[in-house]
């Protein structure tokens, strides 16, 4: 077996919610097949998957995890060495010279930096200079940073170090990183793994030090096998105390929309760019890699997908399914979708999973027929055929995870 991709999909279906939402409060959708579909996005699941906490988790395998916020730099490199007692300005000015180093500068934000230093040196030089009075600026980043705790410990010694040498801070900085800052800063970041969270998803960054990080999981957006279903629902919230002094009505109305459906996600995981994302090791020798973190994210991640549910509006809809069908597949081909099984869109009227399945089914053969059945597929699900899909019994999720981590693994 070689496992070097590992497909996913399921269908799992949700009854009166509101699971992603756009930009003005209504479910995401999506065109497709001449219908609009309802979706949750790409973004929304993997957040869910990456953040779940529970039996399962992906934090309990105890890999390194990733920090993804603007203020990083500053809750993670700054307050902890201000916490050692370590002067402010000093600190501050440090982290921001590694800040530049790291993420770089636009040529407008150049610009902008030195105009502003030209400007306090005339002032100085007209003996009003106000620096010494200004407020010390938390160290920030202009976009979400996607940093691993490896990284960010190497950070903060940096920054001690060029503390502890004293003079000029930018130039400490440079010493502390070496003859050639660039090289050395991008050795070392390459040396080091990125943090669980990046190894999976990756990080978009215009960084060069940064730019290593693309993601091993794909995560396809998951969208309804039928056309939308939704409905806006009217609601009121009583006011209890004015309600007790005789008043009519409501403190408050308004109206949301719902969706139900049956949806159809896929994702896929790319084996030797996660092992090598993993553990450092080029992706080209990934087979020869320790490959036992890569399979346990694979196995719990797999379960993740069929267990954990995104949803807005948890409080009012309790938006909690499981997956109905799970079909993996693992191999060395080309990964490709099944969607195109829902392209005309599964009737509503009916048993929609078990059409949906037949859908599928259909789907998959063709596709046999006409590309050949390569590596392994499993299924499992309620009311399916495995066979109607070309694959083995997978017993159960658990049974099924277990056994795509043996593969991942190198084990028969």
């Amino acid at each position: 077996m070689d496992p070097r991709f590992v497909q996913v999909h399921f269908l799992t279906a949700y009854p009166g919610a509101l699971l992603n939402r756009d930009d003005v409060g209504f479910a995401k959708r999506l065109p497709f097949g001449g219908a609009t579909r309802t979706r949750v996005s790409s973004q929304c699941l993997k957040r869910h998957w990456r953040t779940f906490e529970g039996p399962g988790a992906l934090s309990e395998l105890g890999a390194a995890d990733t920090i993804r916020s603007r203020v990083t730099l500053q809750r993670e490199i700054v307050e902890p060495l201000l916490a050692e007692g370590l002067p402010s300005a000093e600190v501050h000015a440090a982290a921001e010279a590694l800040k530049a180093r790291v993420f770089g500068k636009s040529e407008k934000a150049e610009k902008a930096e030195k105009a502003e230093k030209a400007e306090k040196a005339e002032q100085t030089t007209k003996g009003k200079s106000k620096e010494a009075h200004a407020p010390i600026v938390a160290v920030e980043t202009k976009q979400v940073t996607v940093l691993g705790r490896p990284e960010l410990l190497y950070f903060q010694s940096i920054v001690r170090e060029a503390l502890a040498a004293g003079g000029d801070v930018s130039k400490a900085v440079d010493a502390a990183l070496g003859a050639d800052a660039k090289k050395n800063l991008n050795a070392a970041v390459k040396a080091m793994a990125g943090g669980l969270g990046s190894a999976l998803f990756g990080r978009m960054v215009t960084s060069d030090i940064l730019s290593r990080g693309d993601a091993a999981v794909h995560v396809a957006h998951a969208f309804t096998v039928h056309a939308e279903q939704a409905e806006t629902d009217y609601f009121s919230a009583i006011d209890d105390l004015l309600k007790e002094d005789g008043e009519l009505g409501s403190g408050h109305i308004g109206n949301t929309e719902l969706t139900s459906g049956l949806y159809y996600g896929y994702v896929v995981i790319d084996v030797p760019l996660l092992v090598s994302n993993i553990t450092g090791c080029d992706r080209k020798v990934w087979d020869k890699a320790d490959r036992a973190l890569a399979a346990g994210v694979v196995e719990r991640l797999i379960q993740l997908i069929c267990t954990v549910s995104p949803g807005a509006k948890l409080g009012s809809t309790a938006p909690y399914s499981y997956a109905q069908a799970l079909v993996v597949e693992v191999g060395a081909r080309q990964p490709r979708t099944l969607a195109n099984a829902f392209l005309s869109p599964v009737p509503t009227r009916g048993d929609v999973l078990g059409s949906s399945l037949k859908a599928l089914g259909e789907h998959v053969q063709g596709l046999d027929k006409m590309y050949g059945n390569e590596g392994a597929r499993l299924a499992v699900g309620l009311g399916l055929d495995p066979a109607a899909l070309g694959a083995e019994d997978g017993g159960n999720v658990a049974a099924l995870s277990a056994q795509v981590a043996a593969w991942v693994r190198g084990q028969a």
